[in-house]
C-alpha cells in the first residue's frame, strides 16, 4: 500500500541542504559565529529579542509564544481593532522604541510589545527554499543592505532573509536604527551575555572572547558588517535541517517505521482526489510555490502579489513543508487554525473565502472523520524529527533571556487613578551590569499628570517594601527621579518612560533593584495614582 500510495515510488529520505553560495563557504568557525548572533537577544535596539526568539527548535522552528490562549501574541489586523475576526496570532516583538532607549507610544500596543502582522514560519529546513518571508520576498541574490552591492548571486534567501528583521521596528530594531548602530551594538556586547545553559561547545568557542576577536578568527579582520552578520546567521541556519524522522526510515525502506493508522493517513495525504501532496509534494513536503488557499479575505493581506505586482499573486502565500508541522501550531499565516485537525477541518470544507485565484485544489473534500483522524496521525509523529522535539544534535541551543527567571517580576496592586484607570508598569530590559538602556515606562497614567520613578537597590530583597501595599517604603538607598509629566490627554491616555544606566560594577551582581511610578493626579483616592512594581536581580 506505502509504496502504492506515489505515483512513481515513495521519495527517497531527505539529504543536506543544497550547497551554500560558493563566496559564502561554510566553515565550522563561522557556523559557530552564527549560532551566537542568532541566539544573542543582544542583537535587538531593546535586548529582549533574537532571531531565536522567534524560531524555536522545539516548537518546530516557530514561536512558541504564538499559542491561542496567550493575549500578548495577538495584532489587531487590517482593520486596526482589537477582537475582530481578521486578528493574527503573531509574534511578540519590541516596544516602539527611540535611538536613545526611550520608549514611544504606538498606536495600536501603546507601550506594550508589538505584534507581527503574520506568524513566524519555520527557520527549521529554510535552507532548502529558493525564497524566504511568507510573501517570498528574500530572494536567492544577496544585496548589501549598507553598501547596495550585490555580494552573493544565487542561494542566498537565508542571507536574504536575515537582515530584515534586525532593523524592522516591530521586530527587533528602535525607529531610525542602522546597520552602524547594529554593528556598534555587536562590537560592544559580550556574546550571549543575557543568555544561561550554553552548550559546552559554544562556551569553549567563545573562550572569554569578544566580538570583534571572533569576527577577526572568521573573516580575517574584526570588522563587524551587515553583510558578515547575514552571512555568518545564514551559516548557521543551513545546519538547522531536519532528515531524522520516522518517514525518512520509511522512504529508507523500513516498512514497520509507520502504524497502520499513519499508513491509511499516508493514504489519505497521497491520494490524488484530495490534493493534498501536489503541494506538499516530495520528502520535504512542499513544492515551493505560492498558493491562495482562502484563509482570509485576499485584500487583508496580498502577500505574494506585493513582491510582484502581479494580480495573479493576490493573497498568495508560501507553501510551507510539513516537517515538524505538529510543533508548530497555530498554522497559517495568522495563525488562525490552532490545531492539525483545524487545519484539516479547513482543507475539508474547501477554505473559507474565495478569491479570483484561489487554488483549485482548494474544494469540498467529503473526507470522513475516520479518513480525517487518521490524516491527523500521519501528520503528526511520522513528520516529527525527535532532534528537533527534543533540541538535541544541531538543534541543542542556550536559554534565553526572555522567559527567563531574570526578567522583571511585578507585584503587588496598583493605585486607581481619574477615571479608574490604574497605571501600568513597562519593565522589560535586562538588568546586565553594564546596560546603559534599562529603559522603565508607565501608562495607561492620566495624561499631563507630573510623574516620577522611585528605585530602591538593597541586598536584603523585600525590605523597602510595606507589608500590605506595592508602595515602595524608604530606606538609605531609595532614591526618587522626577520625570516630568505623562504624554498624552486625559485618563488612561498618559505615558512616559525613562532610560537608565546601570553601573559596569560586578559588586552588583545578584542584588536587586526595587521599582515603581507614581502619577500625581487628583482623580485618585490620594494626590497619587501609583504602579505596581517591579523587581529584578542584577546579573
Amino acid at each position: 500500500m506505502s509504496a502504492g500510495a506515489f505515483a512513481q515510488g515513495p521519495p527517497p529520505p531527505l539529504g543536506p541542504p543544497p550547497p551554500p553560495p560558493p563566496a559564502n563557504p561554510q566553515t565550522p568557525e563561522k557556523i559557530s559565529l552564527g549560532g551566537l548572533l542568532f541566539w544573542d537577544e543582544q542583537l535587538s535596539s531593546t535586548k529582549t529579542m533574537a532571531c531565536a526568539t522567534c524560531h524555536i527548535p522545539e516548537k518546530g522552528g516557530s514561536d512558541p509564544r504564538s499559542v491561542f490562549a496567550a493575549p500578548n501574541n495577538i495584532n489587531p489586523g487590517p482593520d486596526g481593532l482589537f477582537g475582530t475576526p481578521d486578528d493574527i496570532h503573531g509574534s511578540p516583538g519590541v516596544v516602539r522604541s527611540l535611538a536613545d532607549g526611550r520608549f514611544q507610544s504606538s498606536a495600536s500596543f501603546g507601550l506594550r510589545t508589538q505584534v507581527t502582522g503574520r506568524k513566524s514560519p519555520s527557520a527549521i529546513n529554510a535552507a532548502y527554499a529558493p525564497l524566504l518571508f511568507w510573501d517570498g520576498r528574500a530572494s536567492g541574490t544577496f544585496t548589501d543592505p549598507v553598501t547596495g552591492q550585490v555580494v552573493l548571486q544565487g542561494g542566498a534567501a537565508l542571507e536574504s532573509q536575515s537582515v530584515g528583521p534586525i532593523l524592522d521596528t516591530t521586530e527587533m530594531g528602535h525607529v531610525g536604527r542602522t546597520w552602524g548602530d547594529v554593528s556598534g551594538r555587536v562590537a560592544t556586547s559580550r556574546p550571549l551575555a543575557l543568555a544561561t545553559n550554553l552548550p559546552a561547545s559554544w562556551t569553549a568557542f567563545i573562550n572569554g572572547r569578544d566580538y570583534p576577536a571572533i569576527f577577526q578568527q572568521v573573516f580575517g579582520t574584526p570588522d563587524i558588517t551587515a553583510a558578515r552578520i547575514a552571512m555568518a546567521i545564514a551559516s548557521y541556519e543551513r545546519t538547522l535541517f531536519s532528515n531524522q524522522a520516522p518517514i525518512d526510515a520509511f522512504f529508507g525502506g523500513n516498512q514497520g517505521a509507520l502504524t497502520q493508522l499513519e499508513l491509511q493517513g499516508q493514504g489519505v495525504f497521497t491520494n490524488p482526489a484530495n490534493g493534498c501532496a501536489v503541494c506538499h509534494a516530495g520528502n520535504l513536503f512542499t513544492n515551493q510555490t505560492f498558493r491562495y488557499i482562502g484563509v482570509r479575505p485576499q485584500f487583508e493581506d496580498t502577500g505574494r502579489m506585493a513582491v510582484t505586482g502581479n494580480n495573479a499573486d493576490m493573497g498568495r502565500m508560501r507553501v510551507p513543508s510539513l516537517r515538524n508541522v505538529e510543533l508548530r501550531g497555530p498554522y497559517f499565516h495568522n495563525g488562525s487554525a490552532q490545531t492539525i485537525e483545524d487545519v484539516i477541518a479547513f482543507y475539508n470544507r474547501g477554505g473559507d473565502f474565495n478569491g479570483p485565484n484561489k487554488d483549485p485544489l482548494i474544494r469540498p473534500l467529503g473526507l470522513t472523520p475516520q479518513q480525517q483522524t487518521a490524516l491527523a496521525a500521519f501528520l503528526k509523529r511520522p513528520l516529527t524529527d525527535p532532534r528537533v522535539a527534543s533540541a538535541t544534535g544541531p538543534f541543542q541551543h542556550p536559554t534565553l533571556y526572555a522567559g527567563s527567571a531574570r526578567q522583571p517580576q511585578l507585584f503587588g496592586a496598583p493605585t486607581l487613578g481619574s477615571g479608574f484607570f490604574a497605571p501600568q508598569m513597562v519593565a522589560l530590559s535586562p538588568a546586565l551590569i553594564g546596560n546603559d538602556r534599562f529603559t522603565v515606562g508607565v501608562e495607561r497614567g492620566l495624561g499631563g499628570g507630573f510623574s516620577g520613578l522611585v528605585l530602591d537597590v538593597q541586598s536584603s530583597p523585600g525590605t523597602p517594601f510595606g507589608e500590605a501595599t506595592a508602595y515602595l517604603g524608604f530606606s538609605p538607598a531609595t532614591q526618587f527621579r522626577r520625570v516630568g509629566p505623562l504624554n498624552g490627554v486625559g485618563a488612561g491616555n498618559g505615558w512616559r518612560s525613562v532610560v537608565l544606566q546601570i553601573p559596569n560594577d560586578p559588586a552588583l551582581v545578584g542584588t536587586p533593584l526595587f521599582g515603581q511610578w507614581f502619577v500625581r493626579d487628583p482623580g485618585s483616592g490620594g494626590r497619587f495614582s501609583a504602579t505596581s512594581a517591579f523587581q529584578i536581580t542584577h546579573f
